[in-house]
């Protein structure tokens, strides 16, 4: 999926080559500048000794480069694998695929493994080559990206027992086409981040900041509906609160795409994004909630 590639024109650059979730992008790392600190350490020695500290700090930078290539890479496989679980079990819940929904679940383990595999990394770099400014933050915003893919996996796992426990249950046509609707929406915001996180490009990552308002939209327009089935058929409760915890699941992934989405702004610009984050308008929904349920027969 990722392959890496040296720069040989300049010690300070390394280049890597990502296969995101929609697109090929390169990526370009904009090294340190121990390198100068180090010359102007060794300016009084003799030309030898700015020798050899210019090629410690070149191949300090060239190891440093390294890692985060590879912190890079493991974290856009997990943004793939994340991607995939969350398209299988919207997919598991349309078709009632029981053995699609199994599968999903048995996926989230390999997105553990990684999440943890990227945290050791990430830690042992920290701690081994002490960086600094924009190179610290990128191993913090990594940290935070695989946290939030980690819980991704979790809500799609959650969808998928979903699908096991509804079982044969038919749903109505149009609440299918809702949800898919809203995962579309979702899978389409977690794909364009990823690639924001992979480009180091604040203004996409703020395009999927300010997108997060219509998947609460989409999750507040679905409450209802349920509720109205509830209300019509009493025997569709069942259904209809499995289908409400996968609305909110997907809500809930679309949040953290968003938090992705502010964890690459922080890592290229070095500040949070001003301003409060665009929500739904939720405010309703839980009086309605309490109305309807009063009206439901008992």
């Amino acid at each position: 999926m990722v392959a890496p590639t040296a720069a040989a024109a300049s010690p300070k650059r390394a280049r890597v080559r990502v296969d995101g979730p929609s697109s090929v992008v390169s990526l370009q790392f904009a090294c340190h500048d121990r390198a100068v600190d180090a010359v102007g350490s060794g300016a009084k020695g003799g030309a030898g000794d700015r020798g050899d500290a210019m090629n410690a700090s070149d191949h300090t930078t060239r190891v440093f480069d390294a890692d985060l290539i590879a912190l890079t890479q493991l974290v856009a496989r997990m943004g793939g694998l994340a991607q995939k679980q969350v398209t299988d079990s919207i997919d598991a819940l349309s078709r009632r695929d029981a053995g699609l929904a199994r599968a999903v679940i048995a996926a989230d383990e390999t997105v553990d493994a990684l999440q943890r595999q990227i945290e050791e990394k990430a830690v042992a770099t920290i701690a081994l080559r002490q960086p600094m400014a924009v190179d610290l933050r990128s191993l913090v915003a990594m940290l935070r990206i695989a946290n939030d893919l980690e819980r991704i996996g979790d809500l799609a796992k959650n969808i998928g027992k979903r699908v096991i426990a509804v079982g044969g249950e038919n749903s109505p046509v149009t609440l299918i086409r809702g949800l898919r609707h809203m995962a579309t929406l979702v899978v389409s915001q977690l794909a364009a981040v990823l690639d924001a996180f992979v480009d180091r490009n604040p203004r996409k990552a703020l395009v999927v900041w300010q997108g997060d308002k219509d998947v609460d939209a989409l999750y507040v327009s679905l409450f209802r509906e349920l509720l109205t089935y509830t209300m019509e058929d009493p025997g569709t409760i069942s259904m209809c609160i499995h289908h409400l915890f996968c609305a909110k699941n997907i809500e809930r992934i679309g949040d953290h795409a968003t938090n992705i989405a502010e964890a690459v702004h922080y890592m290229v610009e070095g500040h949070a994004i001003a301003g409060e984050r665009p929500k739904g308008d939720t405010s309703s929904y839980v009086g309605e909630a309490r109305a309807m349920e009063s009206k439901v027969p008992a």
